[in-house]
């Protein structure tokens, strides 16, 4: 059709801009390989204003950070939505309703429900529906929308990263590691599915099988977000420290591929922020802090910026806990008001989610500052961190929360209900030291005698994984 040209799914886009549509197809690639240039897309509205994709997909790139940028783009690609295609006008809609200050997640969801259904092929809208099911905490939508279009999708690169996550957030590990060896026999350099193997091998307490694949695939990580490369090097640094390898390897780790990503001129902090806080909490758990010397003071003292408050609730709720465990408790308090502000002004049912995450966090300050009974007081009875999706975490991000919430119960001298939780967690994960440990402290808090057995497991595990 005159005036129209076809993007990489084969979908017609209102432009006469070959650069543009260039501009748009590079987008794409950089949003599924997790790049760390997808402001790629802000060029494409400059090679052609009146591009209606080219302005939605620019004003999405930017409604996060900088909203006051995205705003006239999202105006020229109203102005223009006339002379649009079909695809394109779906696309706005969905997008129209994503950034939207009101938004409904549900609605959003069924949207891209719709969009998928009418043009199967755009893994970009899959991705993006995907990720908003990662914050409502819902991996079965997630998996109904990649399902929805694998039949038409078999053969292309992500579709089995895509697939492989969502099943891992389901607890279906053997699917899940299927779908992520399809995925790896597409495309052996696609970090999203080297991350969902990782995710497999650690479940099932593959230590050193997960290390020495990860390594082996870090050599094509380069050119990722600071977001996924460093998250792919804390599932490595999770892998040390759960396999009891020595605290400096964890530690050398977190040196030389978490922290040192912040040189980088183009690194984004709060991205890298994110994966250092969550495995130092790890660190801290396990009474290893001290092999990290003054790093975690460190890094609370980035956190005190409020430039890196309120961008995600895993990390609001990992920044309550940095601060008030390195004495910046005023600080802490002070992005508590805030968390507590923003939920007053969330929709009803919006609210009535998030109040979960206000506890954790409630609870996380608590724990920081020592105070133990008091964090206990904000958080169930029947505690399972699996059940706190809602703050954008994945079950690996969320399994400390368990792993503090024992901690907890077993410092208040709760040992009869930290046994009872630890046994749960061994149910799923028997291969784990650090839980026969916690087991070894409960029996003996106890007065059993089984602690004596629980103790040989936890040593016969720390010397089963790494040299």
């Amino acid at each position: 059709m005159e005036g129209f040209k076809v993007d990489k799914w084969g979908y017609e886009v209102k432009t006469n801009s070959d650069s543009c549509i260039s501009s748009i197809n590079s987008y794409y690639h950089q949003v599924l390989s997790y790049g760390r240039e997808r402001s790629v897309i802000l060029e494409a509205p400059k090679q052609d204003p009146t591009c209606v994709l080219a302005n939605i997909l620019a004003a999405h790139y930017l409604s996060s950070a900088d909203s006051s940028r995205a705003l006239p783009l999202l105006q020229a690609a109203k102005s223009y939505l006339e002379q649009a295609s079909l695809y394109e006008k779906v696309v706005f809609d969905v997008i129209n309703c994503l950034i939207s200050p009101s938004r409904d997640d549900d609605v959003a969801v069924e949207l891209h429900f719709k969009l998928l259904k009418d043009f199967p092929r755009d893994l970009v809208s899959l991705k993006r529906a995907q990720v908003l099911c990662f914050y409502m905490g819902r991996p079965d939508l997630s998996l109904k929308l990649v399902e929805q279009v694998l039949s038409v999708n078999k053969q292309e690169s992500y579709i089995y990263g895509m697939l492989a996550f969502s099943l891992l957030e389901l607890g279906r590990y053997t699917d899940a590691e299927e779908a992520a060896n399809k995925g790896f026999e597409i495309d052996s350099e696609d970090a999203w599915t080297h991350h969902a193997l990782c995710h497999v091998y650690q479940y099932k307490c593959r230590f050193k099988e997960a290390v020495q694949f990860m390594e082996k695939c870090s050599r094509t990580w380069s050119s990722l977000s600071s977001f996924m490369y460093t998250h792919n090097w804390w599932h490595v640094a999770l892998c040390y420290l759960e396999g009891h390898s020595p605290m400096e390897k964890v530690r050398d780790v977190y040196d030389q591929n978490i922290w040192k990503e912040l040189e980088r001129s183009d690194a984004s902090p709060a991205e890298v922020y994110l994966n250092a806080v969550g495995l130092l909490l790890r660190v801290y758990v396990r009474g290893g802090i001290n092999v990290f010397g003054d790093r975690l003071k460190i890094l609370a003292d980035c956190l005190t910026n409020k430039a890196f408050w309120y961008l995600e609730w895993h990390l609001d709720v990992l920044v309550v806990w940095a601060l008030s465990c390195t004495g910046e408790v005023s600080k802490a308090e002070e992005l508590l008001e805030g968390l507590k502000s923003r939920i007053s002004k969330m929709t009803k049912k919006k609210r009535q989610h998030m109040q979960r995450a206000m506890l954790l966090a409630e609870a996380l300050f608590e724990y920081g500052k020592g105070e133990n009974e008091r964090a206990l007081e904000f958080l169930d009875e029947t505690f399972d961190a699996i059940n706190y999706k809602i703050i954008g975490a994945s079950d690996e991000q969320l399994d400390v929360f368990n792993d503090v919430w024992i901690t907890m119960l077993l410092n208040s001298g709760q040992a009869t209900k930290a046994i009872q939780a630890i046994e749960k967690q061994l149910k799923k994960r028997e291969g784990t030291p650090f839980l026969w440990r916690l087991l070894e402290k409960g029996y003996s808090m106890s007065r059993k005698k089984e602690a004596i057995d629980a103790g040989k497991k936890a040593r016969a595990l720390e010397a089963a994984y790494f040299e």
